[in-house]
Order: structure tokens, then C-alpha cells, then sequence
């Protein structure tokens, strides 16, 4: 693909897109949003209040200056149209994968993960999800639609099969959501115990990192769709980042931010801060 830097660009992302290895950009879509919508104004907000970070993070000793990423903006996404928009997610995805590059996206609510990592399995057919969230998004259909944020992770399976997603923090869903994962799934509950596990397990196959921040307490982020209570903190996640930077990730995203549920701009904060870590982390 020949694509030109975006003029709105996250702090330290200022490669050219013929010298990036990483590619980062925005899927600004809430169209099946069950609860409270706005997740499609985080990739924005995220751009512009990343200039209250440095480029710096003392917690990986590394700075994006030295990196290589490319911000390619925000897709043009369809309103009410939601196949079409799962579409054009997978194919901008699939174009950047095929360049041999790392796609990183910025949601948007979390079924845009459902075509990026569809189109990232198509490369590596190999390949392993680790999900992080609050809720297990296992249902088969959510009040008939099959495409929604509440089934993205059954989705998935649809074709990576089984005991190919391990899930950490999950602490909200039905019943039988649960008993469903026991036979198909990695799932732990409340907490992200077994993840070394997971990752020796691994190795070094292909992995995509998807990271639902209501995963977050919401008392450390507020800024959410679905709030729930009992998360992990700010540290644990970066606890989570210096491990999972051990593994070959092919692709990531950061979903489920709405910003303005908190007029405080904290959540956003901690949204802009686990995404430099992340990206840093997958660069390395």
C-alpha cells in the first residue's frame, strides 16, 4: 500500500509508512455498542492528549524516538452498515500485514478486533489471541446479531478453533459464557494468574494482543461503555506488557475507551500510556 502520514499524528509515531514497522490506526465505530456508545471519538481524543506523555517510558527503558511507527489516521467507517464496515477494516488490516508490517489498532468498541485479527490469521494460520477484559464476548448472538461486541471473541473462534485464546481478567457474562469457554477456551477469571503459562505454552508462535480497557477497575478508568467493578490496576497492567514483550506479536489493538464518561481525561491518559507501552513492547 502507498499511504501518506497522518496530519493528526499520536506523539512519537513519525515514521514514513515505506520505513514503519509498526502501523497504527483508528477504527472509529460503536454501531453495536450495548450499553453506553462514544467509543468512536478515542482514537481522536487519543491522539491529542498524547502530548501530555513523553516519548520516553522508564518502565521498558525505551523511547519512541527510536522507533519506527507510522500513524495512518482514522479509517472512513459506514454508519449502519455494519458488514461493510467489518470489510474495510479486514482489508486495510490485510494490506498492511502484507507488507510486512504490524497492524495496531485503536478502537472503537471491541468488535473491530474481529476482522483485524481475521485478517492477521490469514497470514499466520498459527496464530494465538491473548484477550484481556472484563467480559468473556463469548455469546453466540447478542439479541439475534451475531456481529456484535458482545460475541467478538466467538467470533474469532469461529476460526482459530480451540484452545488457541487465552482470556485474563474476565469477571462479567452469562452463565453459560463460562461453561462455554471451559471446553473451547483459556479463560481466567478476575485476574491474569496463568499467563506465564500461557506464554511458555506459546513460544514463539504468532500472537495478536487485544486489550479491552474495561479490563481496568474503574476507579483507575471510569471512561468506558460497560464499567465493571473488581479489575485489575494500572500496575498490573504494565506488569502484563513487560511480560507479553517476550512474544511474537504480529498484531494488537486498544479498544473500548469512551473519553467522555470521564471529564477528568484520566481514563484517556491511562489509555495513551498502555498504548506507547504496547507498541514499545511489540517493536522492541
Amino acid at each position: 500500500m502507498e499511504l501518506n502520514k497522518n496530519v493528526h499524528t499520536f506523539i512519537g509515531f513519525d515514521s514514513e509508512y515505506s520505513d514503519a514497522k509498526l502501523v497504527v490506526f483508528g477504527a472509529p465505530f460503536d454501531g453495536t455498542t450495548s450499553f453506553r456508545p462514544g467509543t468512536r471519538f478515542a482514537p481522536s481524543v487519543m491522539r491529542n492528549e498524547s502530548y501530555g506523555l513523553e516519548t520516553y517510558s522508564p518502565y521498558l527503558d525505551m523511547d519512541l524516538e527510536d522507533t519506527n511507527i507510522f500513524d495512518a489516521g482514522d479509517l472512513e467507517l459506514s454508519f449502519g452498515n455494519t458488514e461493510k464496515v467489518m470489510k474495510d477494516i479486514k482489508e486495510f488490516t490485510k494490506g498492511i500485514v502484507e507488507d510486512g508490517k504490524t497492524p495496531v489498532m485503536i478502537g472503537g468498541e471491541h468488535l473491530v478486533s474481529y476482522p483485524a485479527i481475521e485478517a492477521v490469521y490469514e497470514k499466520y494460520n498459527d496464530l494465538y489471541v491473548l484477550h484481556f477484559d472484563a467480559h468473556a464476548d463469548l455469546r453466540e448472538e447478542y439479541m439475534g446479531e451475531k456481529l456484535s461486541h458482545a460475541s467478538v471473541i466467538r467470533r474469532v473462534w469461529d476460526f482459530v478453533g480451540d484452545n488457541r485464546i487465552y482470556q485474563f481478567g474476565i469477571r462479567s457474562g452469562e452463565r453459560k459464557e463460562f461453561q462455554w469457554a471451559k471446553e473451547h477456551t483459556n479463560l481466567t477469571k478476575f485476574n491474569y494468574e496463568g499467563l506465564d503459562e500461557a506464554i511458555e505454552t506459546i513460544g514463539d508462535k504468532p500472537v495478536y494482543i487485544t486489550i479491552d480497557l474495561d479490563v481496568f477497575d474503574p476507579s483507575v478508568f471510569p471512561g468506558t461503555g460497560t464499567p465493571e467493578p473488581g479489575g485489575i490496576s494500572f500496575n498490573d497492567m504494565m506488569d502484563i506488557i513487560s511480560k507479553i514483550k517476550k512474544l511474537n506479536i504480529v498484531g494488537a489493538d486498544v479498544v473500548e475507551l469512551s473519553p467522555h464518561y470521564d471529564a477528568s481525561g484520566v481514563s484517556t491518559a491511562v489509555a495513551c500510556k498502555v498504548l506507547r507501552e504496547l507498541v514499545l513492547a511489540i517493536h522492541k
